[in-house]
């Protein structure tokens, strides 16, 4: 069973960084594309940063120029590195990959997974 799980998050000054990954576990055969999506209280999630399987990134506008998206695709996980971090960047931040797997009865399935998220605060 594929699974993703988020790390990195915490409490950070205005003007921190932090560094959140997304690790998978599975039987992922190939991952066509990573996002990074949060969610502020009250507020609809939103897609922050995306990779694509050859490498191209797109970012959310207030975003660019401060968080950079980057994958490990050997280990199968995907970065966020955040600097320049604002108040309102606190959100949970979760990871998404659109991939394909191998159930448990050795068939090919293409889904769409996501984390459980993680925290960042951005506060003084």
């Amino acid at each position: 069973q594929v699974q993703l799980v988020e790390s990195g998050g915490g409490l950070v000054q205005p003007g921190g960084s932090l560094r959140l990954s997304c690790a998978t576990s599975g039987r992922i055969i190939r991952v066509d594309d990573w996002g990074w999506y949060r969610q502020a209280p009250g507020k609809q999630r939103e897609l922050v940063a995306s990779i694509s399987n050859d490498g191209i990134t797109d970012y959310r506008d207030s975003v660019k120029g401060r968080f950079t998206i980057s994958k490990d695709d050997a280990r199968k996980m995907v970065y966020l590195q955040m600097i320049n971090l604002k108040p309102e960047d606190t959100a949970v931040y979760f990871c998404n990959a659109n991939l394909v797997a191998m159930n448990m009865n050795s068939e090919f399935e293409v889904g769409k997974y996501w984390g459980q998220g993680t925290q960042v605060t951005v506060s003084s």
